[in-house]
């Protein structure tokens, strides 16, 4: 496991481009055969990308974070970005096709993540923070999402928010996850951009198209900077952030929320023309 420490409000506006890239921009996580693990200072969040091949992969605890095991404060939200596989948790196994949900509770021993055909293997990507009780491990296919279409394609930004992990769906002691995908002909997401105080917002960008990227704005609405964005790269957004993008065509995201509440529509929106 490595670590992250982002920076503060004020510092950002002196960084380099590689400087911005070292505290906010997770690249490479999925590597075949191998479970990357990164602490981060945004709430104590838990990033991870798990590819595993012939072998299973467990899912373990360090150092960093103290523990015996890595559910022993903790609680994760896991989605398929790859192949068909499983995770088995307490003895239990979940089937995994692409773009589907697991949510595993606190206390969790034994997590083991598997791909059905090592030569299209799953690609788990993880967001973990601490919890301070727990829910039962659920599972749940795209199907199961609670679905919300917004934007328009005349604003570029129609798309279609899948919500997984949240009240009234998948329960969870603060971890709010699910995915937004844009469609054919719309570039923004999170438009018109905002921040939330009261949360910290992790988003890991896929499906980009071949050679493209996303233009990921951060910092302060009237001190942005930006980072450009591959595939499967996760950008870490702190609560004062603002979090908005722009890519060379439709994409989508994985986003997940931990902090002061579980609200999905808590968040200031920033007026678009006092951007700076």
């Amino acid at each position: 496991m490595r670590m992250i420490e982002t920076s503060d409000r004020f510092s950002i506006r002196r960084m380099t481009t590689q400087e911005l890239r070292d505290r906010f921009v997770i690249e490479n996580l999925f590597q075949q055969g191998k479970a990357n693990l990164v602490y981060t200072n945004v709430d104590r969040a838990v990033v991870g990308g798990i590819v595993p091949l012939e072998e299973p992969l467990e899912l373990k605890g360090s150092r960093e974070m103290a523990c015996a095991y890595f559910c022993e404060r903790r609680e994760v939200g896991i989605i398929n970005l790859g192949g068909a596989g499983s995770i088995v948790v307490d003895g239990t196994t979940h089937d995994m096709g692409n773009r589907e949900c697991l949510y595993i509770r606190r206390g969790s021993r034994g997590i083991l993540c598997a791909s059905d055909n090592p030569a299209v293997p799953a690609q788990f990507y993880l967001v973990s923070y601490p919890a301070h009780t727990d829910y039962p491990t659920t599972k749940a296919a795209l199907k199961d999402a609670n679905h919300i279409e917004l934007g328009s394609l005349a604003e570029s930004n129609r798309r279609t928010i899948h919500q997984f992990i949240r009240p009234g769906f998948i329960r969870s002691c603060q971890l709010v996850m699910g995915f937004t995908e844009l469609h054919e002909g719309s570039v923004w997401n999170s438009f018109p951009p905002h921040t939330h105080t009261r949360r910290t917002e992790v988003y890991c960008y896929f499906d980009l198209p071949e050679n493209g990227l996303v233009m990921h704005f951060l910092g302060e609405p009237d001190e942005t900077r930006h980072v450009a964005v591959q595939e499967k790269q996760v950008v870490l957004s702190p609560a004062w952030s603002v979090h908005c993008g722009a890519g060379t065509g439709s994409y989508a995201f994985v986003w997940a929320m931990g902090g002061e509440n579980q609200e999905f529509d808590d968040m200031d929106k920033c007026d678009v023309a006092a951007l700076r």
